[in-house]
């Protein structure tokens, strides 16, 4: 098979050949009134269309019908992330997931899973939206229990090395693959050298999940933003964070230590109403936040990748080319996302997005997405 598209990198027009993986990639004289990128990688999904990973009960039917919506959006692979709760319900929500990915021919979508606590910080600001009575501190013997119920794909974790012994639970992570990264966390300077030292190699959503009123410096923010060894990823939908902290938060990461995520829930691509995030309940208002049923604490986000990318432009001034880098080949090299790495590259998994691109309005219309090869949207 092949593929026609524009090179966001160039605006030159591209022939990619491919089966499951990409087998070749050259320049034609055809002509093409559409862009040809790398399929979108959104390493932090809690839910999408109505639909939460975080209960042990939902669907596997339902679960496709999430995915083929975010296939619309132009998402090829994805980490469900499952929250803070009860052992037995993060349990539950794993197992149920690694079914859904091992039976569903969209499972290939879930490429692996993000357990995005429950070694947090409980304290009010970091904690955010997680239920405070079920964060705790980091237990080896409980991530082998979460890992086995997930079937070994949890492949990010997120959590604040405060917590005693984080640094040797970092390590064994670490060495066994897994992607520790940094989140929800009330750690001062060193705790954080520390952390980074052990093998933590990202920051989740930075920026958000902390307090309201931080001392000017040093502070866990600035330290994260200054550490080189750190890849930083961030929620761009206009509410998680204001534009002139994007613009000086992506300047001291640069491109190549960013990355885009839309950390959505449930409520995603839904109407305005009320959801379930896990044990929690939350709202959708009309002016697309999503907070706690009847607070006014956000509980994810109802960012679709699509607009993401638009907003990256729109509001940090990227080009297109690196907006798209923040949304396929940063997410797929942090979040340790297989055969991702290259972008349009022979080898690489034949994962493809088309889409229009309206330069002036900065706007991304998906036409078609491709998983493996197959044409799963447009």
């Amino acid at each position: 098979m092949n593929c026609i598209g524009k090179n966001v990198a160039t605006g030159a027009v591209m022939e990619v050949d491919f089966g499951a993986h990409i087998a070749a990639v050259r320049a034609t004289t055809k002509a093409a009134g559409q862009y040809l990128a790398p399929g979108w990688v959104d390493v932090q999904v809690n839910g999408f269309a109505g639909v939460d990973y975080n209960s042990p009960d939902i669907s596997h039917e339902e679960i496709a019908r999430s995915i083929d919506i975010l296939y619309s959006t132009g998402v090829t692979r994805f980490y469900p992330t499952v929250i803070t709760g009860s052992p037995e319900d993060m349990k539950g929500a794993l197992a149920n997931l690694a079914r859904a990915k091992e039976s569903l021919g969209e499972g290939e979508a879930m490429d692996g899973f993000h357990v995005e606590g429950p070694y947090i910080s409980p304290d009010d600001g970091p904690r955010g939206a997680h239920p405070k009575r079920w964060c705790r501190p980091p237990d080896p013997d409980e991530f082998r229990r979460l890992q086995d119920a997930a079937r070994g794909h949890i492949r990010l974790l997120t959590l604040a090395p405060e917590w005693p012994g984080a640094a040797k639970f970092i390590e064994a992570l670490a060495r066994d693959g897994i992607v520790v990264s940094i989140g929800h966390t009330n750690a001062d300077s060193q705790q954080i050298a520390d952390a980074v030292s052990a093998g933590a190699a990202m920051s989740t959503h930075l920026g958000n999940g902390a307090h309201q009123v931080l001392r000017r410096h040093p502070n866990y923010i600035w330290d994260q933003l200054a550490e080189d060894r750190l890849t930083a990823s961030f929620i761009v939908d206009g509410i998680h964070l204001p534009q002139t902290f994007l613009r000086v938060a992506l300047r001291a990461k640069g491109v190549e230590r960013s990355v885009l995520v839309t950390d959505a829930s449930s409520p995603a691509a839904s109407a305005p109403g009320r959801y379930k995030l896990g044990e929690q309940e939350v709202d959708l208002t009309e002016d697309n936040r999503v907070v706690l049923a009847g607070q006014d604490r956000l509980a994810g986000s109802a960012l679709r990748m699509d607009h993401g990318v638009q907003n990256l432009m729109r509001f940090c001034g990227l080009s297109l080319t690196d907006a798209v880098r923040l949304a396929t080949v940063n997410p797929a090299r942090i979040g340790a996302v297989p055969k991702r790495h290259n972008g349009l590259a022979a080898g690489d998994r034949a994962d493809f997005v088309l889409f229009r691109f309206d330069e002036e309005a900065k706007k991304i219309e998906v036409t078609a997405t491709f998983v493996s090869g197959r044409r799963v949207y447009g």
